[in-house]
């Protein structure tokens, strides 16, 4: 059988039939509900069929722009069960960015989610000149604009019975290489690129992720990273391949409560959501008297001397099975529930993430499968084996995946994951993919010819005007464990010193505010204030204590807003846009020279 994708959904039908594939909640009463493995080939076969009547085929670029829902991933198959090649947009993403990557692609058909994105919409038909039609999954469309289409009046265009034999005509087709889709970058520096990849790259990504990760059909995931993103994109095709269930959240925000209610095995995640879990449980424990605290301090400590065991696929001593087995009942279980109960693992990526994070859920009994990957890889390069792993290393190379250090310590990638180039950029193409050895721009080593790690974006890394070079990753990493500090970025390229705009954790800080007489709600007064500033600076002091002279941040800015997607200083990915940041804050920045 060819390798791709929409055969292998068919191959899943078969063999699951009328069992669950996803389940969503229903806006009207609140309730989950279920479509089943023969429900998802019909519609998939519809919405194809819809396509091919507009005129759409082999190579078409068509765009879906919507947060989580089924119709999404339905679309998607469909789009690729024509040949076509699936474009999609982050639903958050401004309109120019989404006409530069239609004008680019010279995109037809844009598939939108809700009414927000049909104002985006509006305006791009007035602005793009390929944009013809959009299909609306819900929402209010303009009356009487017949570029516009609702869902269901969409699937009714696929009642033609001469569609179906071009749709078997159109599957005998198809061939393992076939473009599947071009997803942008989020553009942290420079113009967006479209990363192509291939059914091919896709389905030996399957492979090699279900050699490493134990998923089967009574796996059930939740889905709530954008579907927009490689990670979350494949982790949901992977999901079909292993027969599993997916459970789609429209609202990323709602996790925390949902997951108590989805019940979730397995969930991919990215650092910043333990980072935010994490904070929430110690503001959390420290409301607890004394006694519950000790019991809580001694919990995790127990959880900690396990897993040094069972990270080395050990058995413990039986008197620490016994006590891991008494913090498990007391405090370990507990903190489980808050992922749901069931978590059998949770893959995490697209940030660095501090290694005591992850050991401290690990002592949970929460599994976090770190990695490390990159759109131009279909994602995953490596992460842990569930049998032997190491805290301070970004997991094991996958199989059939090579990764070898070239110049400048910088990570190189091969093997049939790997990217087919970005579209319409031959010259930015010639830069990163040199023999088949795709050159990440990320600096790191090998540990043992199987362990990697990754220690910074080398375009990221300062050099000051003393010539020294400084990882902000790394200081970043340092400084941000305190609990008292929310977010920092590092700064000072070409510049004498390090310094550092931060931005404190205002709910940790306001017993200390009102200690200082402040209004604990008035972030402006907050970071103002001499005595907080002190107080912060002893904080980075502790945390820097062990730092070169040349490394230390020297000065830092407290800032009263967050870092955010909406004021465009994060990607929607939620990583640092330094180069805006720089700009949006240039002159705090001079400041502190």
């Amino acid at each position: 059988m060819k390798q791709h994708i929409t055969l292998m959904l068919r191959a899943r039908v078969l063999d699951y039939g009328n069992r669950q594939v996803f389940k969503y909640k229903n806006k009207s009463n609140g309730k989950y509900e279920s479509v089943s493995w023969n429900d998802l080939l019909d519609l998939t076969n519809k919405v194809s069929k819809s396509l091919i009547h507009l005129g759409f085929g082999h190579n078409s670029k068509i765009g879906i722009l919507s947060s989580n829902k089924p119709e999404w991933t339905i679309t998607d198959l469909s789009i690729l069960g024509i040949r076509g090649v699936v474009v999609p947009f982050y639903a958050t993403a401004s309109k120019n960015d989404i006409k530069y990557i239609i004008d680019e692609t010279k995109m037809k058909l844009l598939f939108v989610g809700c009414n927000e994105q049909i104002e985006k919409a509006s305006w791009l038909l007035e602005h793009c000149e390929t944009l013809e039609t959009i299909v609306a999954f819900e929402g209010n469309i303009p009356e009487k604009d017949k570029r516009f289409i609702e869902w269901t009046d969409f699937l009714e265009l696929s009642t033609d019975d001469q569609l179906n034999k071009r749709l078997d005509q159109i599957t005998d087709e198809i061939q393992p290489d076939d473009l599947a889709t071009i997803i942008y970058t989020s553009g942290t520096t420079g113009e967006p690129k479209g990363v192509m990849l291939g059914h091919d790259n896709f389905m030996n990504a399957f492979k090699i992720n279900e050699g490493r990760l134990n998923i089967d059909e009574s796996d059930i995931s939740l889905c709530f990273l954008p579907l927009s993103h490689v990670f979350e994109r494949t982790w949901t095709l992977f999901m079909l391949y292993c027969g599993a269930t997916n459970v789609f959240l429209e609202n990323p925000r709602e996790v925390i409560n949902e997951l108590s209610v989805v019940k979730p095995t397995v969930i991919c995640t990215v650092p910043r959501f333990f980072e935010k879990t994490y904070d929430g449980i110690q503001q959390e424990s420290e409301k607890w008297p004394s006694f519950k605290k000790r019991i809580f301090s001694w919990s995790i400590s127990i959880g900690h001397k396990y897993i040094k065991y069972s990270k080395n696929s050990k058995k413990a001593p039986k008197l620490l099975e016994l006590k891991n087995y008494i913090a498990d009942k007391l405090v370990l279980k507990k903190l489980r529930l808050i992922f749901g109960g069931r978590i059998k693992v949770m893959p995490c990526s697209g940030a660095a993430m501090d290694p005591k994070l992850i050991k401290f859920f690990h002592a949970t009994g929460t599994f976090i499968n770190y990695g490390y990957g990159a759109t131009e890889t279909t994602a995953t390069v490596s992460c842990y084996r569930s049998d032997i792993y190491n805290f301070d290393y970004c997991g094991s190379i996958m199989p059939e995946v090579s990764v070898r250090i070239g110049e400048n310590q910088e990570i190189f990638v091969k093997g049939k994951t790997i990217f087919k180039g970005y579209y319409n950029k031959p010259e930015e193409t010639a830069k990163v993919l040199i023999d088949g050895w795709y050159k990440t721009g990320d600096e790191g080593y090998i540990v043992d010819d199987e362990y990697l790690v990754m220690t910074d974006r080398i375009k990221d890394l300062i050099k000051t005007s003393g010539g020294k070079y400084v990882s902000p990753q790394k200081l970043e990493l340092l400084i941000g464990q305190d609990k008292y500090i929310e977010q920092i970025v590092v700064l000072g390229d070409n510049k004498k010193y390090i310094t550092a705009l931060i931005v404190p954790s205002f709910a940790n800080l306001k017993e200390y505010s009102k200690k200082l007489g402040l209004d604990p709600d008035n972030n402006e007064m907050i970071i103002s204030n001499k005595g907080i500033i002190d107080f912060i600076q002893q904080r980075i002091d502790i945390c820097q204590a062990e730092l070169t002279t040349y490394e230390k941040v020297v000065k830092f800015t407290l800032l009263p807003e967050t870092f955010n997607i909406d004021n465009q200083t994060l990607t929607n990915t939620l990583k640092i846009r330094r180069k805006i940041i720089a700009q949006q804050y240039n002159e705090l920045i001079e400041k502190m020279y």
